[in-house]
């Protein structure tokens, strides 16, 4: 078991997400690679006071990045789309 305030690292705010908010009420995180559903959906509602109805994750491979003669990675990290209830809201950069 992951030490709550551990398993959220920030939002993820993309035109996917910011459509997947309107349209369907989703909101999507980068969490911890070792985190589970059980945790995020924990962790979710007890830092935004939500309801939380269905949890979605994935693992994302880290691009392959050149920089001149040398190849790099950057590093893989794991996404969660986490589905909130009728009428719940997080308010992430509302009224930028």
């Amino acid at each position: 078991m992951m030490d709550i305030y551990q398993v959220i690292k920030e939002p993820r705010i993309t035109e996917k997400a910011n459509i997947q908010k309107e349209d369907t009420n989703q909101v999507t995180f980068k969490v911890h690679k070792k985190a589970n559903k059980v945790e995020i959906r924990q962790a979710v509602e007890t830092f935004f006071k939500t309801k939380v109805l269905d949890v979605r994750t994935m693992n994302v491979r880290g691009k392959r990045r050149r920089m001149g003669k040398t190849v790099g990675k950057k590093s893989d990290w794991k996404k969660a789309v986490v589905r909130l209830a009728p009428g719940e809201n997080i308010e992430f950069f509302e009224g930028m």
